[in-house]
């Protein structure tokens, strides 16, 4: 037989589409052609193969190899291919014979036969179990693959290995012990926070809501503290949401340690990352920051700091729960439904109206250090509070055991029973409605139609604001249990979404 076949698949974004590695192996003189839109490293897959194959105790064909990997549209990135064509050269040569089943192969080869680990394989795993294909992974693959739950999944350490898997299936990798490793440890709580009552309490409208907060306060007041306790208020996530969750991080690169299953994720890059790295981007379209950060939390600290274009790329994902990156050889979408914790200093030296140290910013210089934060942007973040400096008496261990011990009880549950009555009543948590679902399940009594009018005329609040000082309104009376917003709801919510002191 000159002639094999050997399945696999490429990566673009969040797709994988099969790939068919076909092999041919014909008379002439000695060559080794690799067409198919191949990256310069699938190209270099030749090299490698060679001497795997050659160092695997096999012999490798004389004669010119022709290796098309179809479709021919489709750019082929990465050193996945190189078990698939190392597989096919021993078919089309009579070493090994033809699989009898669809089986997917994946791996690096080393020069001495080994097989290394590739990125994105979860992913790839997910759509070969939905096709019913076998799968081929190199074993430090296998922990990932295994979180998949794909049933007939190996793994192999060598070629030789990979070979015997073709056509005698060894033990399948199981999820069970897998998952059960990558489940998160106990969070941080948000009873550890001494004081700074308005800000837990924003933060429990947050995350019973999927609201954005942007946190205004000088160094030191606990903005980051507050920010990473949020994750622990969040309930965890469906088994198909951990899947998504899971499938970007391995896109990614990231590691199953790095998965924390069904614990939702929590980014925090620093101001100095270029648009590539929170938008994503580059070869083969790598997710960035904010769809890492997918049905989690982004937390971008010293907010002013971040590169413009930064800022500004966060728009169309607050809205839409998407980022497209467009590229010349196509579009590619990514998901990036997250909710934004963002953190800020009053002024560039961080004290305006503090008694010690007194603020030296001109009224000039603090002016442009906030117009480093687009009006249309700000008007996509539904919170605005001040985080103060907190009195030093609260922070005397004594006294500040006791303020831990009366702390706000138990705010995951509350979260978790807001979130229900409102996924119960609309499908949806209350930033994710859309206006016509928001004005079905926004019931307002003749006082808070007055208050409500009376408040858009004095703030001059556009429409976007108006539909997000709704949504937050409808997250308070689902917190305090309410059928219909009242118009003490009503005045919190303009009170969170006060400018910035």
């Amino acid at each position: 037989m000159s002639l094999a076949r050997v399945l696999s698949r490429t990566q673009l974004g969040l797709e994988a589409p099969l790939v068919q590695v076909e092999l041919h192996v014909g008379r002439g003189l000695p060559g080794f052609t690799i067409v198919g839109l191949p990256a310069p490293v699938v190209r270099e897959s030749r090299e490698r193969v060679r001497a795997a194959v050659l160092n695997s105790g096999y012999e490798f064909p004389p004669g010119r190899i022709t290796v098309n990997l179809a479709p021919v549209e489709l750019e082929k990135q990465g050193g996945r291919f190189d078990l698939p064509i190392a597989l096919s050269v021993l078919m089309a040569s009579g070493q090994i014979p033809p699989a009898r089943r669809p089986v997917e192969c994946y791996g690096e080869l080393g020069l001495a036969g080994a097989l290394r680990p590739v990125s994105g394989l979860f992913l790839a795993a997910l759509h070969a179990s939905r096709a019913r294909h076998a799968l081929i992974v190199p074993s430090d693959n296998g922990e990932e693959v295994a979180l998949s739950g794909h049933h007939e999944a190996y793994a192999a350490r060598t070629l030789r290995e990979a070979a015997s898997l073709l056509h005698a299936p060894g033990q399948p990798l199981s999820s069970n012990d897998v998952q059960a490793r990558a489940q998160v440890s106990a969070q941080p709580s948000l009873s550890e926070v001494i004081g700074q009552w308005h800000a837990k309490r924003a933060l429990v409208i947050a995350a019973a809501g999927g609201h954005s907060v942007l946190m205004v306060g000088p160094p030191g007041t606990g903005k980051s503290m507050l920010a990473a306790r949020l994750p622990a208020l969040l309930p965890p996530m469906s088994p198909s949401d951990a899947m998504e969750v899971a499938a970007i991080a391995s896109v990614a690169g990231l590691s199953v340690e790095a998965f924390r299953w069904k614990a939702p994720p929590f980014r925090a890059p620093h101001h100095t990352s270029s648009p590539q790295a929170i938008v994503g981007g580059g070869a083969g379209i790598r997710p960035g920051e904010i769809s890492l950060a997918h049905r989690g939390v982004l937390f971008l600290d010293e907010l002013p700091e971040f590169d413009r274009r930064v800022l500004e790329s966060l728009r169309e994902p607050l809205e839409t729960g998407t980022i497209t990156i467009a590229r010349a050889h196509g579009r590619i979408e990514l998901p990036a439904r997250f909710q934004l914790i963002a953190a800020m200093n009053p002024c560039p030296c961080g004290y305006q109206g503090e008694q010690r140290p007194l603020c030296r910013c001109t009224p000039a210089r603090v002016l442009r250090y906030r117009q480093r934060i687009s009006g249309p942007l700000l008007d996509r973040i539904d919170m605005r509070i001040h985080v103060p400096r907190i009195a030093s008496d609260e922070w005397i261990p004594a006294r500040a055991a006791r303020a831990a011990a009366v702390s706000i009880l138990d705010p995951a549950s509350e979260v978790l029973a807001a979130r229900s009555r409102r996924e119960a009543r609309s499908g949806a948590i209350s930033a994710r409605l859309s206006l016509a679902q928001l004005h079905q399940c926004c019931e307002l009594g003749e006082d808070s139609r007055r208050f409500l009018h009376r408040a858009c005329q004095q703030l001059q609040l556009s429409g976007r604001a108006m539909h997000r000082l709704l949504g937050l309104s409808r997250t308070i009376a689902d917190l305090a249990g309410s059928e219909s917003i009242e118009t003490s709801h009503l005045a919190e919510a303009i009170q969170l979404r006060r400018p910035l002191p």
